[in-house]
Formats: C-alpha cells, structure tokens, sequence
C-alpha cells in the first residue's frame, strides 16, 4: 500500500474552509461601502495565502483557495453563467441539527436565456492559488445537476427551453467549456460538488421532486449522464472527482438516508475518478453500496465530520475504514473531512483550531493506514 501520486489523494479534503475574522470583517465594510473592491482583494489574497500555509503545513497534497472569495459553495459560480441569474422569489430550505429543525431561505435562479459560457469562471481565483502553493491545487465547481435541482422545471423559461434537451445539451456544454479553460490555465484536479446525488437517497426529497413534476425515481440517471456530457474526453492527466452531501450550513443538514438508492448507477456510470462521501454518521448509511464501485475508481471516505469541533480518534477511523473495505478494496479507499468547513461564508460552529486538528488528524490516520 502506498500514497498516492495523483487525486484523489490518501488525505484529502473537500475544499471550504474557515473564514478568518478579517476577511469577513472586510466583507462587511465592502458591503457598507467603507472600503474598496480593490482594498477588499488585498485582503481576500492574504487569508487565501495563509489558508495555504495552513493546509500544506499539517501535510495535504492537495490545497484549495477555501472558497475564500464566495458567499455559498455553488450560487457564485452559477449565477455567473449565461441564461441564468438571481430572482426576487425566496427558496425556504428546511434544515436539521441536534437542537431540532429550522429553515433559511436563498435566492431561486431563473433561466431566461440560453445557457452559455460568456467568461471563464473563477479564473482569477484558481491562477492565484496555483501561483501561491507548492500543492496540487484543486478548483471545486458545483456539479451541472445543481442548476436543475434548485429550481426544476420552474425555474427554466418554456419559451427559451420548449424541451428539456436542450437546457440538458447547453447545461453540459458551458461546463465542458469551462473545464476545458480551466485545464488550459493548469487545473489538473477539478471537484465537481453534487447534493442532489445525495438528496435523491432520501425518500422525502424523491416526494418532493416528484412534487415538482420531475421524474424522481430517474433523476440521478439524467444527472449523471449530463455530468458525463460535461466531463467526458477530458485529458488524461485531469483528475475529476465528484462530493456528495446531503446539506452543510452552520452546522445542520437538509436530507438523510444511506447512498443504496444511487449507488449502482452512481458507481458503475459516473464517469469520475474519485467519489468524496459523507459518511460521519448514522444519517449516512452503511458502506454496503461500496460493492458497486469497480476497480479503478477510488473512494474518499469523508468519517471526519466539520459540524462540531470533537475529534475523532484514530483507532474509530481505522476501524471504520476497515468496514468500508469489506466491500470495496483498500487500495481503492481515501480518508477526508465529510465535507467542507464553510459550505457558505458563515461556515460550521467549529473553531480554526478545531478545522486544523481535523486535518491533521486525517492526514496522520492516512499515512498510519496506506503508508
């Protein structure tokens, strides 16, 4: 056994993090007009450069910006594409953590236009953390499914899309180009971040999908076939992963239930290098649809939680890590944190400290574990 060379790595991560308290001290004042978007940069490139340090300090050889210049993991970067953009209408979410139930609300999307690519995103963003680290860095997207799944068919203009083909068709070509930008400035590790793979798992999600009019039972299958439209003739020195979640805001959740429903399709079709999955409790199932993933693709175990600050013990990890290998071979497993630390600039009622001590906790079990 032995660390791995290329992504996903033995110790990984899933890509937010932490937002220091001067960075949203900075956002603030941006926000109150006190000081400039240029003043606002100066900062934002700062808390990326020690985020960096920070993450090649406890020994990750992959490093992400922290998502240091977003608002949430996936709203910034798909409102930036063409045909799409903010509406007055409110999304209530309802959301779960150990105190009970509550909901947020967000903007909704509307797709009024056809779907383009109009300017490469978070360019910027990623040839400054390839220039500031001696890791492999990693630029996390959300999937293309997420642009369905937050609207449906609601949300897509019947004059622009008369039939979903085409929505389908656009959808899976801006992302192709995008990623072939991205790869043209130096991305070799693309992560493409994917609830609805995970909320389709949960019956009550399934009903409400069906709700809307979609075709639940199905849906993954449409999802993962356009995600294989976007990704598919990539080169081969481009590494893809996709994360899987089932909701991540200050610390609660959105959906439950174990990956079975998705499991043989999501495996044996999705045309991805590495699967990241939330597995750091109950709500996430049993390792049992691991059977499904074939040789060749590798399996991020995410038994690190980010929604509270207590420290697993190594001795837990490996004895999970163990289970997960009854069904899919060490060699093709990986260790991680569940999911990000700040899905959204608010990010997990966990402390810096804690964020740290999770890494390098995750770091250590990987290299106690594969070598």
């Amino acid at each position: 056994m032995s660390r791995r060379t290329s992504p996903p790595f033995r110790a990984d991560h899933v890509g937010s993090l932490l937002r220091p308290p001067s960075l949203l001290e900075a956002r603030a004042k941006r926000a109150a007009g006190e000081i400039s978007a240029e003043e606002l940069q100066t900062v934002e490139d700062q808390a990326v450069i020690d985020v960096i340090a920070m993450q090649e300090g406890v020994g990750l050889q992959s490093a992400t910006d922290g998502e240091f210049r977003r608002t949430s993991w996936h709203m910034d970067f798909i409102y930036q594409l063409g045909g799409i953009d903010p509406t007055d209408e409110q999304i209530r979410v309802p959301m779960h953590n150990a105190e009970g139930e509550w909901a947020f609300t967000s903007a909704a999307l509307s797709v009024h236009a056809p779907i383009t690519l109009e300017h490469t995103i978070f360019d910027r963003d990623f040839l400054f953390l390839e220039k500031n680290t001696t890791s492999v860095p990693k630029l996390t997207m959300p999937s293309p499914s997420m642009v369905h799944y937050r609207g449906g068919r609601a949300s897509i203009d019947p004059q622009i899309y008369p039939e979903l083909e085409e929505f389908w068709s656009d959808l899976s070509a801006a992302y192709a180009e995008q990623i072939r930008r991205v790869y043209d400035l130096g991305a070799r590790y693309i992560q493409l971040d994917d609830t609805s793979l995970a909320y389709l798992n949960d019956p009550a999600q399934r009903a409400e999908q069906e709700a809307a009019g979609a075709d639940a039972e199905h849906l993954h299958e449409r999802y993962i076939a356009n995600i294989n439209a976007a990704v598919g003739g990539r080169p081969d020195d481009l590494a893809v992963t996709t994360h899987m979640c089932r909701g991540n805001f200050r610390s609660s959740w959105a959906a439950e239930g174990g990956y079975e429903f998705v499991a043989e399709a999501l495996f044996t079709q999705l045309d991805v290098d590495g699967f990241f999955l939330e597995y750091d409790d109950e709500r996430s199932g049993g390792f049992e649809p691991l059977r499904f993933v074939p040789e060749g693709k590798y399996v991020v175990l995410g038994l690190v939680t980010t929604k509270t600050g207590r420290l697993e013990s190594k001795d837990d990890l490996k004895r999970r890590i163990d289970e997960a290998a009854k069904y899919v071979p060490l060699e093709q497993l990986c260790l991680s944190p569940q999911c990000g630390f700040s899905s959204t600039v608010e990010g997990n009622e966990l402390t810096y400290d804690d964020e740290v001590a999770k890494l390098a906790l995750v770091v250590e079990t990987a290299a106690e574990v594969w070598g």
